[in-house]
């Protein structure tokens, strides 16, 4: 007796996404479809589980909007998830020592990981998602994608702290980029970088003369902390998703 077939995922016809054209290849389809990523879409079609109009498909093979696509799988497509987590000051991102929290402790969550770092004593925006492409996709510097911090010190800032700052920044090992640097008052400015080296803000704001007492992430992108309560997880969807994912070229 035959073992009954699984059925096929199939795909209906997909919007034209704003950064592809049709046709497209069929890896890049499935990962628009977030079915795998490119490399594994390969890997689904050199296996002969992908079909397209009733034909498998061939590696390099192209999608045209009305194509039908199935996917012949036992493994149910991976469903991204994408939060905003507002970090609460005195815990670690990740790999905590004994004693210390960690983010994946407080929200209770192992599926989900941080993506880049905040520093213990920092405090604001953490992106979590499931989505292994998004990490380097936002923090390679060669993206060069804008995050925003609010930064107290402990001494006044000097007349020439903006200058200095904007300028790029000689930190020892390497000179920052430029940068935007909007002072807020005697002791309070904020800062746009489009980097982000280990400690960079207070190794950047010692050099120029000024101690960091706290600093506070409000922005990734288009991705704003607002007043969201500390230590709270909340999902991006909806627009504010598609343009973040958009402008990673996902």
């Amino acid at each position: 007796m035959k073992k009954p077939q699984k059925k096929a995922a199939q795909f209906p016809a997909m919007p034209v996404p704003e950064k592809a054209a049709w046709p497209m290849r069929i890896n890049k389809y499935l990962a628009l479809k977030n079915y795998a990523t490119r490399r594994g879409a390969d890997e689904l079609v050199e296996k002969k589980r992908v079909i397209i109009n009733g034909r498998i498909a061939v590696l390099g093979d192209k999608v045209a909007e009305k194509d039908i696509v199935e996917v012949k799988s036992g493994k149910k497509p991976t469903v991204y998830e994408y939060y905003a987590y507002h970090k609460p000051r005195g815990v670690v991102t990740l790999a905590p020592s004994e004693g210390e929290k960690s983010i994946n402790t407080l929200v209770g969550r192992t599926d989900i990981f941080p993506v880049g770092r905040l520093d213990k004593m920092s405090t604001g925006l953490i992106i979590m998602t499931n989505d292994g492409r998004v990490t380097d996709r936002l923090l390679n510097p060669k993206y060069d994608h804008e995050k925003e911090y609010i930064v107290s010190t402990n001494n006044p800032l000097r007349s020439n702290f903006k200058a200095l700052m904007e300028k790029g920044v000689d930190i020892g090992d390497a000179v920052t980029k430029k940068c935007t640097v909007e002072i807020l008052g005697e002791q309070k400015f904020s800062i746009v970088l489009g980097e982000g080296k280990h400690h960079q803000i207070r190794r950047m704001a010692d050099a120029c003369f000024a101690e960091v007492r706290d600093l506070k992430r409000t922005r990734i992108m288009n991705i704003k902390l607002g007043t969201q309560p500390v230590g709270s997880l909340r999902p991006i969807k909806d627009k504010e998703l598609k343009t973040f994912l958009t402008a990673l070229g996902l």
